[in-house]
C-alpha cells in the first residue's frame, strides 16, 4: 500500500463521523425498513431518514430540499441532467441542441455523443491555454432552439474553473437551461445555487468523504425543470429515479454534507495553503515544472508536468512512497494522454508528463514536505538518466 494518499480528486477516505451515521442502517434488526413502505413504522422511520439526508444535501447548496433527487453516483446524476432533459424537449419538438466544454468530464461527453446519435446536434466550445472558456464564444454558440448549457464548476484534472455566475447572467432571458456538474467543487469550495443561478446540479458523495454509490441531482423545482426519466419502475423520488433508495448510503451523503457545510470556509483556506505549498515546494526544488491551468482553480487540485521525464516512468518510481494520478480516474488507462490537456492545447510531451495532485481532509504541511522530496528525488534521478533532459527550462 502506498505510505502517502494524494488522490483525492479521485476518491477520498470516508470519515469516521459518516460510518458512525450510516451503521444504524446497515443492521440486520434495525434501520433495514425501506422508505416506500409507509405502512409501518420501519419504512416511515427509513423514509424519514432519507428526508433528513434530503434535507442536509439541500442546505448545503443553500437550496430547497424539493430539488434533490438522490442517485446512484455523480455520473447517473449528470446523464439525468443532460439525457434527462434533452430528451424531454425533443420528445416534444421543443430544441435539440446543447453547448457545452471540451474539458468537461466524461460523464457530460459521453452523454452528449449518445445524444448526437439520437439526433441532438452538440456544440463542444474550445478553452484557452489555461483551460478558461470565453463567453464570449458561448454567447455565439447559443441557438433558439438551445436546450441546455453543461459546465462543470471546477475541473477534475487541473482544477480551473468556469466562471458559472457569469454563464448564468449570459442565459437570464434565454431559455436554454443550465446544468452545473460541481462534483469536484462540493466539500472543497461553497456551492450555493443562490450564486450560481443554476437549473440543475450534479454531485458525489465519495468526493468529500462519503461513501460511494451514492450521489444528487438537485433539479430546480418552481418553476421545475422537467427530465425525462432514465429508470422506470415503483415511482421512487417523484418518479424521477425509480429503484428502492439505498438508505444507508443516502445517509452518508447526507451526514458528509453536514460536515462540509461546517467545515467551509477554514477547509477551503487550509486545502489552498496545501496545494500553494506542495507547488512552491516543487519549484523550489529547481527540477523543471509546469502548472497546467491558470485563473481561479479549486483548492486542492495540483496538475504538473515534468518536461523531459515520461509520467508512467515517475510514477513508478514514486509509487510505493506516494499515491498520486497521471490524470483522471475515469481516464487513467488512456495511453492518448489527458483530453482536457490536449484540449488547452498542451503538446504530447508535456500532457503524457503531467501528474495530478490533490490533497483533501487528512492532508498535512509535513506530508506535502514529504511528497515533495519524493517527487524531486526521483525526478531528478529520472532526469539523469535521460535522453530528452531539457536545457534551460525555468520551472
Amino acid at each position: 500500500m502506498a505510505r502517502l494518499y494524494l488522490d483525492h480528486a479521485a476518491t477520498t477516505p470516508l470519515d469516521p463521523a459518516v460510518l458512525e451515521a450510516m451503521l444504524p442502517w446497515m443492521g440486520c434488526d434495525t434501520g433495514f425498513g425501506n422508505p416506500a413502505s409507509v405502512t409501518h413504522a420501519y419504512g416511515r422511520t427509513a423514509a424519514a431518514a432519507v428526508e433528513q439526508a434530503r434535507r442536509q444535501v439541500a442546505d448545503l447548496l443553500q437550496a430547497p430540499a424539493e430539488g434533490v433527487i438522490f442517485t446512484g453516483s455523480a455520473t447517473e446524476a449528470i446523464n439525468m441532467a443532460v439525457l434527462g432533459s434533452m430528451r424531454f424537449s425533443m420528445q416534444r419538438g421543443r430544441g435539440s441542441h446543447l453547448v457545452t466544454c471540451a474539458t468537461e468530464h466524461s460523464a457530460v461527453l459521453a452523454a452528449c455523443e449518445q445524444l448526437r446519435r439520437e439526433g441532438a446536434t452538440i456544440t463542444v466550445l474550445p478553452v484557452d491555454a489555461n483551460g478558461q472558456l470565453s463567453l464570449a464564444d458561448l454567447q455565439e454558440a447559443l441557438r433558439d432552439d438551445t436546450v441546455l448549457v453543461s459546465l462543470m464548476l471546477g475541473n477534475n484534472e487541473t482544477g480551473v474553473c468556469h466562471d458559472i455566475a457569469a454563464v448564468a447572467a449570459l442565459l437570464q432571458g434565454h431559455p436554454a437551461r443550465l446544468h452545473v456538474d460541481a462534483t469536484q467543487a462540493v466539500g472543497k469550495v461553497p456551492v450555493h445555487l443562490p450564486a450560481l443561478q443554476a437549473d440543475l446540479l450534479s454531485l458525489s458523495a465519495h468526493k468529500f468523504h462519503g461513501p460511494k454509490g451514492v450521489g444528487a441531482l438537485w433539479r430546480c423545482p418552481e418553476p421545475r425543470v422537467r427530465l425525462q426519466p432514465l429508470l422506470f419502475g415503483g415511482g421512487q423520488e417523484s418518479g424521477e429515479r425509480s429503484g428502492t433508495q439505498a438508505v444507508h448510503q443516502i445517509v452518508g451523503l447526507g451526514e458528509a454534507c453536514g460536515l462540509a457545510a461546517n467545515a467551509l470556509p477554514a477547509e477551503m483556506q487550509r486545502l489552498t495553503a496545501l496545494r500553494d505549498r506542495l507547488e512552491a515546494g516543487l519549484r523550489a526544488t529547481g527540477i523543471p515544472m509546469v502548472c497546467n491551468g491558470a485563473g481561479r482553480r479549486l483548492p486542492h487540485i495540483s496538475n504538473l508536468s515534468f518536461p523531459g521525464l515520461h509520467g508512467e516512468a515517475l510514477l513508478a518510481d514514486i509509487e510505493p512512497e506516494l499515491a498520486v494520478a497521471l490524470g483522471s480516474a475515469c481516464s487513467s488507462a488512456d495511453a492518448r494522454g489527458s483530453h482536457v490537456l490536449r484540449a488547452m492545447g498542451l503538446d504530447e510531451t508535456l500532457s503524457l508528463s503531467a501528474f495530478r495532485l490533490s490533497v483533501g481532509r487528512r492532508t498535512t504541511p509535513a506530508d506535502i514536505d514529504v511528497a515533495v522530496a519524493v517527487v524531486a528525488r526521483s525526478a531528478q534521478r529520472l532526469l539523469r538518466l535521460s535522453p530528452l533532459q531539457p536545457r534551460g527550462v525555468a520551472g
